[in-house]
């Protein structure tokens, strides 16, 4: 898949301290999901308040809560194949594929 775009590859460790299962990490993604777009939206001044903050730090702020995000989503991803059998390499594969049949990744001829 390498040859239709670059990737930006992160790995991220198991949370081998929590017992997470699959609805109790959706509703920790939801909210990990919920913080980042309040530091888009409060930090970059979107509602109404004042912001005292500099850029970079803004986007420091958001970059720890990106994190959070994709680190719930690699938990979430583990419990599918711990508890469920998912294959999680055939689904990203999958997914590249529908991102190119959707035309977001130009795939070069």
């Amino acid at each position: 898949m390498n040859e239709y775009t670059t990737f930006k590859q992160i790995s991220l460790p198991r949370l081998n301290n929590l017992q997470p299962g699959l609805e109790s990490t959706c509703l920790k993604l939801m909210e990990e999901a919920g913080e980042l777009a309040q530091a888009i939206g409060k930090f970059r001044g979107m509602n109404g308040e004042k912001v005292d903050l500099k850029e970079k730090e803004v986007v420091e702020m958001i970059s720890n809560e990106l994190l959070d995000v994709a680190q719930v989503a690699v938990s979430m991803m583990f419990v599918l194949e711990e508890t469920y059998g998912i294959n999680i390499k055939e689904k990203v594969d999958d997914h590249i594929k529908k991102l190119v049949k959707k035309g977001y990744i130009k795939v070069e001829e």
